[in-house]
């Protein structure tokens, strides 16, 4: 049985994977539907660039820009071989998706090879965020910008925390966010593109959040994260991963890249402590990541 060409053009579309083939230039030829979906390009946007020009541009873990050093896609068009990784993209709205990518190359009926083949799948929690948004709508403790938790929602989540801390000895966490120089966004490009940043800033956060983990507005530029069941060596690597990650991060604007940093606290809860004092600990620690040069975590 032969398949037309159009036939497999839908059985490729109508997959849950992100595919899409390059040349061996790395320009795009084919981009799917799935595609489309987790990364916010359509076909019509990408297909004819090159796969690093604004587009997905993956990141590592610790932000480094894979388009400028060891890439997957390029490695395998070079020697042949199949590849696997968990790698960051940049979604058009500027946030970062967590991906697993699989790459293969493509070859004519001689070996010759003539291109490659991306598949990446989002592994991000959007899922275990889905069911918490309607929850948090029900409540009325949803920010409406940014659709995270709002003030509300975190202190009462922080107040479960530290029962469950009293009751059963779980650690916790908290990074104060704060989004450097946002005073600057706004009056340079106006609340419009300000509110786009808070977005994409929000959307990082919860894309490469643990299901059980919570990140919310507390108020302005001023996000926090509660990370639950953790120590201070970790919860400083995940800090640290999403200062990388918003650095690495960007919204189109006027066809130039908006990029901005973030500033953060990051503290541990302790025996004595009240929800008051672990923030304020938590503010303090901001403050001294400010006034040592921004875009850093400060932990304590």
């Amino acid at each position: 049985m032969r398949l037309e060409i159009n036939t497999y053009r839908k059985i490729i579309d109508s997959l849950r994977e992100g595919i899409y083939f390059v040349d061996q230039d790395r320009v795009i030829t084919y981009w799917n539907k799935a595609a489309e979906h987790i990364s916010g390009f359509s076909a019509a946007e990408v297909v004819g660039r090159s796969c690093s020009d604004n587009i997905l541009t993956h990141v590592d873990a610790q932000g480094k820009s894979l388009c400028l050093g060891y890439c997957p896609l390029a490695e395998t068009i070079d020697d042949g071989n199949f590849r696997e990784a968990e790698v960051f993209l940049h979604h058009k709205d500027g946030h970062r998706v967590p991906v697993s990518i699989s790459v293969r190359a493509i070859t004519d009926k001689q070996g010759n090879i003539i291109g490659g083949v991306e598949m990446f799948s989002d592994i991000s929690s959007r899922v275990a965020n889905d069911l918490r948004i309607k929850e948090l709508e029900k409540l009325a403790l949803l920010d409406n910008l940014t659709q995270l938790a709002n003030r509300n929602f975190i202190q009462r989540e922080l107040a479960n925390r530290f029962e469950e801390n009293k009751r059963f000895n779980v650690s916790f966490g908290i990074l104060l966010i704060d989004i450097d120089h946002f005073k600057k966004v706004n009056d340079t490009y106006g609340h419009d593109i300000g509110d786009r940043v808070l977005k994409f800033a929000a959307d990082t956060f919860v894309s490469n959040a643990r299901p059980f983990d919570v990140y919310g507005r507390w108020g302005g530029e001023e996000f926090m994260g509660i990370i639950r069941n953790i120590d201070e060596k970790n919860l400083v690597s995940q800090g640290n991963r999403v200062c990388r990650l918003i650095e690495n991060s960007y919204i189109i604007h006027d066809n130039q890249k908006l990029q901005v940093t973030i500033s953060v606290g990051a503290t541990i809860i302790r025996k004595d402590d009240t929800a008051e004092s672990l923030i304020k600990r938590a503010d303090g620690l901001l403050y001294d990541s400010k006034q040592s040069g921004r875009n850093r975590l400060t932990a304590g």
